[in-house]
This record gives C-alpha cells, sequence and structure tokens, in this order.
C-alpha cells in the first residue's frame, strides 16, 4: 500500500472547477487509485456518498464547512473520478475495506463519518472497528441493519437488482437518470450537475458499481448485520441525525431505530427534503454540524 496526498493534477475536462472548486487527490490503496478531496484545517469529517452518487454530492456542505472543519470526501473503487483494480467485486463489504485502509493511509488520528445512503453502512461499519478515534457520528438517511425480511427494501432490491433493474442501470444509467431526480424533492438539479454526476458513469462498465449496490440491499445480508453488531460499540458517541422526510427509500422507522441505537443522538428533520440531502438541505445539515460541535466536548476538541 502507498499513499501520497500531494494533489495530483489530472482532473477531467468535463468536470467544470466552479461546479466544484477543490483540487483532486488521489491515493494507491490495494491496486485501487482513490480520488478524494481533502479541504479545510480543523476536526475531520468523512464523508461518504451513496449510490449512485460521488464526493461530487459533498459540494455544498464542504463550501458550508471548510472555514472550521478539515472535510474529507472520497470516491469508493469504481465511483467519482476513482479507479477499482481488475477483479474487484463492488461490494459494499469490500468498499468498507477501503475506506478503513483510506483512514489508515491519512494518518487520520480521530474522525467523524458523516454518512448518507450506502455510505451509512459502509461508514458504520468503519467507525466501530475504529470506534477509539471516532468523535462523532453525522447520519443522513441510511440504515445500519439487515433489511431482507422488510419487503419495502427487499422489493426494491428484487426490482433494481434484478436482470430488468440492471439492464436499466447498465444500458440507460437508470439510477443516475430517475433515482436523483425522484430523490431530489425540494430543488431540480441543473443540468450541469446532473452531467457530473452521469459522465463518472458514462460507460456499462463503469456503471456495474451502481448495479450492485441495489442486489446488495439482500445480498450483503452478512456484512449488514456485522454494522448492526458494531452499533453498541459507538452508543457512546455524540451523534446528529439529518434526516429528509420525503425519502422513498429510508422512512421514519429507520430513523427512530437509529435514535433508540445512539441515545446520545438529536435529530433535524428535513421537511420536505428526499434522499439526497446533501443536494437539498446542506446549510440546515452545516448549521446542525456546527451546533453539535458546541457540545462541551466537541467544542474542546475543535479548540484543540
Amino acid at each position: 500500500m502507498t499513499a501520497s496526498t500531494d494533489p495530483v493534477p489530472e482532473r477531467p475536462r468535463w468536470l467544470p472547477p466552479g461546479l466544484f472548486p477543490f483540487t483532486s487527490r488521489f491515493v494507491e490503496l490495494d491496486g485501487h487509485r482513490i480520488h478524494y478531496i481533502d479541504e479545510g484545517e480543523g476536526p475531520v469529517l468523512l464523508m461518504l456518498h451513496g449510490n449512485p452518487t460521488w464526493s461530487f454530492v459533498w459540494r455544498h456542505l464542504v463550501l458550508a464547512l471548510r472555514d472550521e472543519f478539515r472535510c474529507i470526501a472520497l470516491d469508493y473503487p469504481g465511483f467519482g473520478l476513482s479507479q477499482a483494480r481488475d477483479g474487484y467485486d463492488l461490494l459494499p463489504s469490500s468498499h468498507a475495506r477501503v475506506v478503513a485502509a483510506f483512514v489508515d493511509a491519512l494518518a487520520l488520528p480521530s474522525f467523524t463519518p458523516v454518512v448518507q445512503d450506502w455510505g451509512g453502512p459502509i461508514g458504520l461499519w468503519v467507525a466501530a472497528r475504529l470506534h477509539p478515534r471516532v468523535t462523532a457520528l453525522v447520519i443522513g438517511n441510511t440504515m445500519a441493519w439487515p433489511v431482507a425480511d422488510d419487503p419495502h427494501f427487499a422489493r426494491f432490491s428484487r426490482m433494481m437488482g434484478g436482470a430488468l433493474g440492471s439492464f436499466a442501470i447498465r444500458r440507460f444509467n437508470a439510477f443516475v437518470n430517475v433515482m436523483i431526480p425522484l430523490g431530489t424533492k425540494r430543488r431540480r438539479l441543473s443540468g450541469a450537475e446532473m452531467a457530473a454526476y452521469r459522465r463518472p458513469l458514462d460507460t456499462a462498465a463503469r456503471r456495474e458499481g451502481s448495479a450492485v449496490f441495489p442486489r446488495a440491499i439482500v445480498g450483503e445480508s452478512g456484512f449488514l448485520a456485522e454494522v448492526e453488531a458494531g452499533l453498541p460499540a459507538l452508543a457512546d458517541k455524540p451523534a446528529l441525525l439529518v434526516w429528509g422526510d420525503r425519502d422513498i427509500a429510508f422512512r421514519e422507522q429507520e430513523r427512530q431505530r437509529f435514535a433508540a441505537a445512539l441515545p446520545r443522538a438529536t435529530t433535524v428533520v428535513l421537511p420536505g427534503a428526499g434522499h439526497y440531502v446533501q443536494e437539498e438541505s446542506p446549510d440546515e445539515i452545516a448549521a446542525a454540524i456546527r451546533e453539535l460541535w458546541r457540545q462541551p466536548a466537541l467544542a474542546q476538541e475543535r479548540r484543540a
């Protein structure tokens, strides 16, 4: 494993600097070439994306918080500007191990996972295993337990993870072209923003990771059981739940389950927001994170 935190000037021309005004950095991890951004100074916020997004989804939050926090957002192998090694299975459990290696490669002594969608199980699996280094948790609409027995999730997994759904993803980039508009209730993304989601997945091969995630809702039940088993190790952490109340995927009952598992959690409901809360409610989320850091223990860390 080799790591370099030096900026690498390899950035696609289709990504306008004004739309993503950050330095692209790369690290080599176990044959993968991982793209990430690392902006600002202060307590580390490690931002983990879901499907079919990449570090681009965190751009508004990074701009809002980098004056007070060190904001790090990476792309999983096969997503965004990252390249996966040959033969990589693109499973969430494998992404979680890459993220754990990434935390070690950057030698982060402490960090707060900021997670949403599949970033939730991935980030919380990592957090449970590195819990002495975890400062707090920021959790958007997501899950952290097996859901194969829940018809709501099982139906979606069968539909989008089955033959027809996989064909639609590989052939028509359906997760970008359908799910992102469906999942942003408060505002409509611009053409340039949608292009920034389409271009990293511009071939059927590049869309394979987006097709794997829906199957994993049921197929990765063992991994999700590991995530759930790790929640008690995180129960003493300050936590923030930022929850869009019009999400078609993760409902109020998932939020309540997190609140029960994390007794130090506070909740900020985002009225009218859908699934991609980072796109719809960055100012509210940023304000909630600043408020979280006004807690005495976290305020002390900011001063350190």
